[in-house]
């Protein structure tokens, strides 16, 4: 080859070699175009296109984002001392996966493997035989994807889930659902009201609202805020660092109530063996602190059971602000003060009883042919109508009306529970003026007799009727609400009170006066009792033997009265062995007695004082018990062990002397002899072991199913009958 062509040859591959070079970089340039095309339409989608109507950065984010929603736990309703009457629980229901193409890593099995154990195990903790799980677990369509149990494997409690967890069952799945435990059962029920289940706006998560009372009047400091937590994750589903946002949940504010839980079952237990005799259309009691306004104790009848819902359909008014009625003669209180307080009341002047003409109508005392010449005062205690007829017409009518408006009668007393009423008056002509004088004509309610009655008892300071005691935040601990004594009004001078309560002591220990039953051993009692005939629906006086309202206001003690209680029984049933009076003190020397420390149950070695209880796990349980003893705090020991695991009460939490803490320690757990425990004593205790509760009855531990010494085991079923001391 000579010079020429090897140039010629060396051209070529130079040429061809330039092409190849030329052709590479167009490639690369096209690549890195499509590459900066791809770039700009992930960006587009990223900051937030839209493709056929679907915005892509929220798919995109609702693709590679798990969002958790973190629920909030809705705030305790607590008694006085801080025991729970209303609190947040779960519940859970349970389904069993059964589709075999379930696997999680490492090809785990989501499904269940062992059907034999797994519906032995079920059957141990769940209301369900073996065969009965068995046949579930076993559907007629072998491509269930997964099962249920019906109503066995509904409402389970945390404790039966946390045991059946402990197998480690394939396949086993709860969902949780929110619930409102009551744990006292009938307890102030229309008062503290109950909470339904409904769903959130523009969400498919539910949430507990307060439909009445308490849970209702107080539904938005009760519930919390949900958090969330959100999770960024790639494509594979594996969680991207650094990506994660969280907003706490805020928790509820926990509500104190003013009710004293002793008192408070004791007056449902009266108040039900009363109604079991007489079966009144309703009554109500309330036992309050005169000086204060604080409600001690209130209860209804018809109520309802908030766990159960069992009578709820008959109960659903919260009678205390939302019924409205004719006092009759505790009405003649108020009379007598207006007429002692206007200058128009001397004690010692006669009139004659038995029938009064106003305008051609009569006004008659409860016995027509009247007791001949009486005084005023003797008037008052034998509760002669024509005597406050005479006093109302002795003021006058724009003086007794004036009286009435001072007492705050026909206008809220501003409870803050929802639905209160007003009342009403008929008050056109003298006769109904008159009828006024003695609780017939005026429509009242509860809390505003009430309040009136604070004034009787306060030496003319009026003060309002008062349910909560505090409010406290419960994520800080911070008190944002506290209880202060109201003065709403002084309708009387301090000289009319006492003047009143005199008289309302005749009631109650003259030979002539019809107040008798009331007397109490140890204390002066000031009271007045009532009948008033009742409204029928056709909106005449109904003149049968069971159409009327008996009621009784008693303070006690009567020269400086600390507690008053109201009590009315409308339209009972009376049994031939009884009278109206007798059946109203069956509740009301019981209660009173009982808040004067006079009752069997707290007379004797009654403990006082407050104890923040330590943390004791790691103690020994002797040195323990001894720790508590020295805080007039009841132990409990569970166990065989000598160092304390779990303690029933969280440390640094304040009780009341002479309340039960439950220590739990290692080894072998026998049942102890829980005569005269309370019933959140016994809770407490099945909560810690295990154990299921079945109660009957109200007040203390009478019997207990498994026998003190028995050996717990967990799952078991604690039937527990309660009794009044």
């Amino acid at each position: 080859m000579n010079n020429n062509e090897k140039r010629s040859k060396k051209d070529d591959n130079n040429k061809s070699s330039h092409n190849r070079r030329a052709f590479g970089q167009w490639l690369f340039f096209i690549a890195i175009a499509l590459f900066v095309i791809l770039i700009l339409r992930f960006s587009y989608i990223a900051i937030g296109g839209t493709v056929e109507h679907i915005n892509l950065s929220s798919q995109a984010r609702r693709l590679y984002t798990d969002n958790k929603v973190l629920k909030a736990q809705r705030g305790s309703i607590l008694d006085a001392s801080g025991q729970p009457i209303a609190e947040d629980t779960s519940t859970y229901s349970i389904y069993a996966v059964l589709n075999k193409s379930q696997v999680g890593a490492n090809k785990k099995p989501l499904y269940v493997t062992n059907k034999a154990k797994t519906a032995k195990i079920l059957a141990k903790y769940l209301p369900i035989s073996k065969k009965e799980a068995l046949k579930a677990l076993n559907p007629t369509n072998k491509n269930s994807f997964q099962v249920e149990f019906g109503t066995a494997g509904k409402n389970i409690s945390v404790a039966t889930k946390e045991k059946i967890e402990s197998y480690k069952l394939t396949g086993i799945n709860f969902i949780q659902s929110e619930a409102r435990l009551y744990p006292n059962g009938t307890f102030a029920s229309n008062l503290i009201g109950i909470t339904a289940s409904v769903q959130k706006k523009s969400s498919d998560i539910t949430q507990l609202k307060g439909v009445m009372g308490i849970e209702s009047a107080f539904n938005k400091k009760l519930t919390g805020t949900d958090g969330e937590r959100s999770i960024q994750k790639d494509k594979f589903g594996y969680q991207l660092p650094s990506s994660q946002e969280k907003k706490a949940a805020v928790d509820g504010e926990n509500i104190y109530t003013t009710l004293d839980t002793r008192l408070q079952t004791l007056l449902e237990s009266e108040m039900t063996k009363v109604q079991a005799q007489v079966h009144a259309k309703s009554m109500t009691a309330t036992i309050m602190n005169a000086k204060t306004g604080a409600i001690l104790a209130t209860s209804q009848r018809p109520t309802f059971n908030p766990t159960t819902k069992s009578g709820i359909s008959k109960a659903w008014s919260n009678s205390i602000v939302q019924d409205t009625f004719e006092p009759g003669s505790t009405m003649k209180v108020f009379t007598a003060a207006a007429a002692i307080d206007s200058g128009h009341f001397n004690a010692k002047e006669k009139y004659k009883s038995g029938t009064y003409k106003i305008d051609g109508q009569v006004v008659p005392d409860w016995q027509t042919s009247g007791w001949g010449l009486i005084t005023y005062e003797e008037g008052f205690a034998r509760s002669s109508n024509v005597a406050m007829a005479h006093l109302e017409r002795k003021m006058g009518a724009k003086t007794w009306k004036k009286y009435i408006k001072k007492f705050k009668f026909l206008q809220s007393t501003n409870s803050g529970l929802s639905g209160e009423a007003k009342g009403s008056m008929q008050f056109s002509y003298p006769i109904d003026q008159a009828d006024t004088a003695f609780g017939q004509g005026i429509d009242v309610t509860t809390m505003q007799m009430l309040q009136g009655f604070t004034a009787i008892a306060n030496n003319g300071k009026m003060v309002k009727p008062q349910y909560i005691k505090k409010i406290v935040n419960s994520n800080t601990g911070k008190v944002t609400y506290r209880m202060k004594t109201k003065t709403v009004a002084h309708p009387i001078s301090s000289s009319t009170a006492k003047e009143v309560r005199k008289l309302m002591q005749d009631v109650v220990y003259k030979s002539y006066g019809i107040g008798s039953d009331f007397k109490l051993s140890g204390y002066r009692v000031a009271a007045k009792t009532g009948t008033a005939q009742v409204v029928g629906s056709n909106g005449t006086y109904l003149n049968t033997d069971d159409s009327y309202l008996y009621s009784v206001v008693g303070m006690v003690p009567a020269s400086n009265p600390k507690y008053i209680m109201y009590i009315t029984m409308k339209q009972p049933t009376l049994p031939a062995t009884k009278t109206a009076t007798q059946l109203l003190d069956e509740i009301f020397s019981p209660v009173m007695k009982q808040a004067l420390g006079e009752n069997s149950t707290t007379a004797k070695n009654q403990l006082t004082g407050k104890a923040k209880i330590a943390n004791m796990v790691g103690e020994t349980a002797d040195t323990a018990t001894k720790q508590l003893g020295k805080e007039s705090i009841a132990a409990t020991v569970l166990g065989t062990g000598n160092t304390v695991t779990r303690q029933s009460v969280a440390a640094n939490t304040e009780m009341l002397a002479g309340q039960r803490v439950i220590l739990v320690t290692s080894g072998q757990m026998q049942m102890p002899n829980m005569s005269g425990w309370s019933r959140n004593d016994v809770l407490k205790l099945t909560k810690l072991v295990g154990l299921q509760a079945d109660f009957s009855g109200t007040g203390f531990v009478k019997s207990q199913s498994i026998k003190a010494g028995a050996t717990i085991q967990s799952g078991q079923t604690l039937t527990v009958k309660l009794k009044q001391k």
